[in-house]
């Protein structure tokens, strides 16, 4: 299985569960697998849906700052990888 450095955890918002990205490299599209990897994280998850400023996206680039709902708690500066 292939990785390939995606993003970086901006923010973690706890009450609703969503992950703030900045995607650093490649690009990513809603159907895709990512891996959180941490000193505490590590984990894995598919995508089902992206948002930009609250509006809905199926492909996120270099240098746009996407939000996803996540299964497990991440922390900023965990890295995100695609796989």
């Amino acid at each position: 299985m292939v990785e390939e450095k995606i993003g970086i955890i901006d923010h973690y918002f706890t009450n609703i569960n969503v992950a703030a990205i900045k995607i650093t490299a490649g690009q990513l599209k809603v159907g895709d697998t990512i891996r959180f990897v941490g000193s505490t994280t590590d984990f894995t998850q598919k995508i089902d849906h992206m948002e930009i400023n609250r509006q809905s996206i199926s492909v996120a680039n270099p240098g746009d700052a996407i939000g996803i709902k996540v299964i497990n708690r991440v922390r900023e500066n965990d890295l995100v990888y695609k796989i």
